[in-house]
Parts: structure tokens; C-alpha cells; sequence
């Protein structure tokens, strides 16, 4: 657990005052669709993400009429972009019902719902005192905002502390060009600016500033909570944080062209197995910025191209390991995304021209220099939690796999189970036993504790639910990358693949899937 730290508050923090009027919302053409750019880093995989493309745009001024806008859906994943202006906070924001939304007073939620953009538009959006709660929601983004002194204790409370917050079963989301600050640390009441834990994976946080708060952010809420990952980090500015610029806990994330200045306890904190890969950052007047910290359960990293400048390290101990000043790698982590890199000398200047909600959502393509972003997505790509199968892939082949079952005596994990089930049952060799999913969808992976060849791997359905299974995709678990999707249990074979794990994620099924084993194959 973290030691308790006084925070030390940099000047004193500019306050924004903006007229809140009653809430609106007001329909407009789908054409004006207003999120600049497209997804980038891990919420570019898994299928994208869109948002809200192709779908209505509203504007609201506050956040009852955000909730209004969700509620009044044909579904909960018709896509909308809503457009908001204004100082969204507690006296503006209450919970509204509907068959396609789930909201709450006091927080702006996104549960349970898919396809979503809130953007930013206008003279600004400040969130004040009043956090983005998402939960079992799926394609989310958020451009332009600014989300301020949200607080877990005092008053008023909302979202637990957390500026951004994302549990259970979230999938791709892209936050975007955002400021998100508080005021101080745990004891004034604050907990993290930016939080993923209970399988939140697919996220990417760019061109965003994280300043003033005794937690940047967690991915993962325990050492025994390691279902999250596949995040990205990139062209942020932390600025006087005391911890976690992560705290990552199991999992892989990358984190590039970042500026961290003043991180004045820990930085980048790898954890209970997770992989860092730490690319061409530039760390500033800080101390610790990278290692495995406030735990004996390691995590390790691949560092590349960064610079440090006045920044101290620890002496190593039992629940210290910065990475220090002799800084090497201790993995390596193979990223399944294209990204260019700025050099790390310029990583101030641009950051600081474009990191921010009201920056004029200038990006950078790799040359030092701020640029307008490529145009949007018009239309919506598939929700990436039900993805539409490849016309040209094959269901599985019926010819079955001989040779040893690798997974036998491996590890296994997953995203959800029905109650009575459990992951294990996929790789005990007993077809009476099985695992199904909390839903209609889910996934469930099988681990090695080192590099395994994998080339065809069977699925077997469980006694009388033959069938149940329909859409399907095979992700190499250690990138994230889609090795195969089609529908149907089988044999199914996957490109001769090198990985420490494997998921089998279920998109689409009729009745309940049970999949009694999950055999993998060298050849």
C-alpha cells in the first residue's frame, strides 16, 4: 500500500466560471458529427473505435440533458455523438430512466451502453466536482473536456475520487485532448484522475493533461486483479502527481512521448507481472519515475529513447525497485499498432503546445510539430464487443488437432463466468465440466508461464449446449492481435503463433455457450 505523502500543490490553480443554462438538447444533422481525428494506440484495435460515428449529434448544456440524450436511444447502442458546452456539475445532473440507458445522480454514466462520443464544443466543457463513470460499456470516446475536483470524501462526492473512472467489462474507449486536475491528494479528498480496473482493456489516453493529484491513475485495483490491459499512453502531460503515472497491475500498456514533470514519489509503476514498454518520454524534475514500488510483486518493462533530467532514485529494498539510475530493460513487449515517435528533446514543446482540453486539437504526426489530425471516421465500425465475423474466414476446421494438448496443466483467466463455472474447467481434460460467460459474450484465455508455440487449438462444447456458440475470435493474449475470428466451436487453426497466452473470445451465441475444454496444439 502506498506510504500516506503531503502533496505539494504547484500555484494556484486557475478556476473557470461558465453560465450553465438549462439543460438542452438539440438534435442536429449526423453530418456535423464533431470528434476530431481517429482512435490511436490500443483503442485503434479489438475492432476500433468510433464512438458515435455515423449516428445523431445533440448538443447538451448539462449533465441531466447528457443523461436525456442516452435515454432517448432507440437502443443502447445506437450511436450519438453528443456535443457539450458549459459547467457540468452536480446542481445540473440527475439521473434520467429509459430502456436504453442507465444513469445515476451525481455522475455522468456510461453503463451499459455502447457507441457513445461526448465532445467538448464551443467556449469549453468543465466537469466540475463531477466524474465520467464507465461501466460495461463498450466504443466510448471523450474529446475536449476538462474534469475537475472530483472527490471520494467531503462534499460533494461522485465517482468514487475519480475524474475518469472505468470497471467492468469496458472495452475500447479513446480519451482524447482532456484536462482532468484535482486539488490534492487522498487526505483532501481526491482519489485518481484516470482508473481502469475489473477487465477494462482497448484504452487509449492521448494529448490529455493530468496535473495536481495524489494518483494519476490505476490499471488494476489488486495484485490479484490482472484482467486489464492493452493501454495506451501518449503526448500527456502529468504534472505535479505524487504516484501512479500508472500503476499498472498485471497487464501491458505503452507509453510514449509523454512529459512527466514533477512526479514527486513514483512514477511509472509496474507491477504483479505487468509490461511497461517506455518509449522516447521525457521525465522532469521527479523522483522514482519507473520501477516496481510499494510491492515485492514485480513487474518489469522495455525502455527505449527517454531522457531524464534532475531525477532521483531510491536505493533499492524489499518493496522498492526503481529502475534507476542505471535504467535497462527487463522485457520485451511486442506492440500490434503502428505509431510514430517524436524525438525525446521535443517531447516538451509539443506536449505543451497541444496536450489539454481548448488546445485547438492540434496533434503530432512524429516531426516535432503540431499538425491538424487526420479527418474523422463517418461511418461506425462494428461494436467491438459483438464484432460481424470476416466474410472470407472459415468456420473451424473440422479435421481434429492431434498431438499434446498444451493445455493441460496450464493457467487459465477470462472476463466474466456464470456462477457454478469456472475458467479452470476449460483445461482439466473433463468434458463435464465447463465454463460459460456471465452473458451471451465473453472470453476466456489459457496461460503458460513462458513463450508457447501455438498453431490449431480445439473448442469443445459442453454436453447438450452443442451449437450455442456462435461468432467467435482468437486473440493472441500477449498483444492483443486477432489471430482468427469465425463462428461455430471446432478445431479451429490459427497462424503458428509464440505467446505466453491465448483467448478465445465468444462475440455472438444463441442460448448459453459452455465451452467444457479449450485445447491448444503445437502443430
Amino acid at each position: 500500500m502506498r506510504r500516506p505523502v503531503a502533496l505539494r500543490l504547484s500555484a494556484a490553480l486557475a478556476t473557470t466560471a461558465l453560465a450553465a443554462a438549462a439543460g438542452v438538447v438539440v438534435s442536429m444533422p449526423s453530418a456535423s458529427a464533431a470528434v476530431t481525428g481517429s482512435a490511436t494506440g490500443y483503442a485503434s484495435q479489438n475492432g476500433g473505435t468510433t464512438g458515435g460515428a455515423g449516428g445523431q449529434t445533440v448538443r447538451a448544456t448539462t449533465g441531466t440533458a447528457i443523461h436525456q440524450a442516452l435515454c432517448g436511444r432507440a437502443s443502447a447502442s445506437t450511436p450519438i455523438t453528443i456535443e457539450v458546452e458549459g459547467t457540468i456539475n452536480h446542481g445540473n445532473t440527475a439521473k434520467v430512466s429509459g430502456d436504453s440507458c442507465n444513469t445515476a445522480d451525481g455522475v455522468i454514466e456510461l453503463k451499459q451502453i455502447s457507441n457513445v462520443s461526448i465532445v467538448g464544443v464551443g467556449s469549453g466543457a468543465v466537469f466540475d466536482q463531477l466524474g465520467i463513470h464507465i461501466r460495461e460499456s463498450s466504443n466510448i470516446i471523450i474529446q475536449n473536456v476538462t474534469v475537475k475536483n472530483v472527490k471520494k470524501s467531503g462534499s460533494p462526492t461522485s465517482n468514487g475520487g475519480d475524474a475518469i473512472g472505468m470497471e467492468s467489462d469496458v472495452r475500447n474507449v479513446w480519451v482524447d485532448h482532456t484536462t482532468l486536475e484535482a486539488s490534492g491528494g487522498e487526505s483532501e479528498g481526491y482519489d485518481g484522475l484516470f482508473d481502469m480496473k475489473d477487465n477494462t482493456q482497448y484504452v487509449t489516453l492521448s494529448y490529455s493533461t493530468l496535473r495536481n493529484s495524489g494518483r494519476g491513475g490505476l490499471i488494476g485495483s489488486s495484485e490479484t486483479e490482472l484482467s486489464n490491459g492493452f493501454v495506451t499512453y501518449h503526448h500527456n502531460l502529468y504534472e505535479n502527481i505524487d504516484s501512479r503515472a500508472p500503476l499498472l497491475r498485471g497487464g501491458i500498456a505503452h507509453m510514449y512521448n509523454n512529459y512527466y514533470l514533477k512526479l514527486n514519489e513514483s512514477g511509472i509503476n509496474s507491477r504483479a507481472g505487468a509490461r511497461a514498454k517506455v518509449d522516447n518520454n521525457y521525465f522532469k524534475d521527479s523522483k522514482d519515475v519507473l520501477g516496481t514500488f510499494y510491492t515485492d510483486a514485480a513487474g518489469y518493462w522495455q525502455v527505449a529513447g527517454n531522457i531524464f533530467d534532475n531525477v532521483t532514485w531510491s536505493a533499492p529494498g524489499t518493496d522498492t525497485n526503481p529502475a534507476g539510475p542505471n535504467v535497462q530493460s527487463t522485457t520485451t513487449v511486442s506492440i500490434p499498432y503502428s505509431f510514430s515517435l517524436d524525438a525525446a528533446n521535443c517531447v516538451p514543446d509539443i506536449v505543451g503546445q497541444t496536450a489539454g482540453a481548448n488546445k485547438g486539437l492540434k496533434v503530432s504526426n512524429g516531426s516535432c510539430t503540431p499538425t491538424n489530425p487526420s479527418p474523422n471516421p463517418t461511418t461506425p465500425t462494428p461494436d467491438p464487443t459483438t464484432p460481424t465475423p470476416d466474410p472470407t474466414t472459415p468456420t473451424p476446421d473440422p479435421t481434429q488437432p492431434s498431438g499434446t494438448n498444451l493445455s493441460l496443466g496450464a493457467g487459465a483467466d477470462g472476463s466474466s463466468k456464470a456462477s457454478g463455472t469456472s475458467f479452470g474447467n476449460v483445461r482439466d481434460g473433463n468434458l463435464s465440466t465447463f465454463w460459460s460467460p456471465a452473458g451471451s459474450t465473453g472470453s476466456v484465455s489459457v496461460k503458460w508461464s513462458s513463450a508457447t508455440t501455438v498453431a490449431r487449438i480445439n473448442i469443445r462444447e459442453a454436453s447438450g449446449s452443442a451449437g450455442s456458440i456462435g461468432s467467435w475470435r482468437v486473440l493472441n493474449g500477449d498483444t492483443g492481435a486477432v489471430l482468427k475470428s469465425g463462428t461455430g466451436a471446432g478445431a479451429i487453426t490459427v497462424p503458428s503463433t509464440s505467446l505466453s497466452k491465448i483467448t478465445f473470445e465468444i462475440t455472438g451465441s444463441t442460448g448459453t455457450p459452455k465451452v467444457a475444454e479449450f485445447e491448444t496444439y503445437a502443430s
